[in-house]
């Protein structure tokens, strides 16, 4: 039996990646056409079709999708072996490194990031990105280099490691009715609150947990970060529902209470690309992340 020509493992895997001949031809620098003759030795090698035609797209069998994650590890893990080990060299690192996340995180974290990271390797500088999806392709295209958040829906081959766990928990100004005595159900959905939802959304978790206590709360505006309704709460009697952790400075000289309805605890995680993985730089930046956040808590 014949050994398998081990340079279709990078072409499978940027097919998969992609899903598409035409863009993986021009990731791998090849002509359509020769990418089609790629495609049809990888069918005839693994005995399934990979990826079929589904309107004017191609969509992967489950064979494909079995082989995704896969393929990628291998590739990344054969990229190591044959790189030159560097020792990194953080004085003298000169790089810039893209983090996708919320204001929220920038505000409550980010100083504390930019301070360990100036000290320890002086060039580097940090671009913090908005983020206003959740979508992979800037992981995938290198267009940034971590995405911090809570995790969605993502590729097969993205890489998660879960940082801390956050809750919400209610904020008013100092002097407020609710800063005084039991805060309950009933106290709550009374008040008049602010609501945040990038998305526009009128109700959320919180409210379908009173709903099931037969109460309703009054919104009387709709904001799309925390930073607002923290700024508004303070100079009003309004009411601000607020992820704890991500919020704690923002929320100094205000009075903040557990919630009186259960909500669900949210997992705030940072997601890299496999090509990142081996990378020492990215390694030790991912490192600092961590470290700054297991340090605040």
């Amino acid at each position: 039996m014949s050994s398998p020509d081990l340079n279709l493992l990078v072409a499978l895997d940027v097919l998969l990646t992609e899903g598409s001949v035409a863009r993986a031809a021009n990731r791998l620098r090849l002509s359509p056409s020769a990418m089609s003759r790629t495609l049809a030795r990888l069918r005839e090698t693994t005995g399934d079709p990979l990826l079929v035609r589904a309107g004017r797209g191609l969509v992967p069998t489950p064979r494909a999708q079995e082989l995704r994650q896969q393929a990628g590890r291998v590739v990344q893990d054969a990229e190591a072996l044959l790189r030159p080990a560097k020792l990194l060299n953080l004085s003298s690192l000169d790089r810039t490194f893209t983090l996708r996340t919320n204001e929220s995180f920038v505000e409550e974290f980010a100083p504390r990031l930019v301070a360990r990271i100036e000290a320890e390797a002086p060039l580097v500088r940090l671009r913090f990105a908005p983020k206003f999806d959740k979508d992979v392709t800037s992981l995938r295209e290198a267009a940034i280099d971590l995405e911090i958040g809570v995790a969605g829906e993502t590729g097969p081959e993205m890489r998660i490691q879960a940082l801390f766990r956050d809750r919400f928990i209610g904020a008013v100004r100092s002097g407020h009715p609710l800063s005084e005595g039991i805060v309950t159900p009933e106290r709550y959905a009374a008040g008049r609150h602010i609501s945040v939802s990038r998305r526009g959304r009128e109700k959320g978790p919180i409210d379908e947990a009173l709903e099931r206590l037969g109460l309703q709360r009054t919104i009387v505006c709709m904001v799309s970060g925390f930073s607002a309704t923290l700024a508004m709460a303070r100079a009003s009697d309004l009411i601000a529902s607020v992820p704890e952790r991500h919020t704690e400075g923002a929320r100094a000289g205000m009075h903040s209470f557990p919630l009186p309805v259960a909500t669900v605890e949210v997992t705030i995680s940072m997601l890299w690309h496999p090509r990142f993985d081996a990378d020492p730089a990215q390694r030790w930046l991912r490192d600092c992340v961590r470290e700054v956040c297991a340090a605040s808590r």
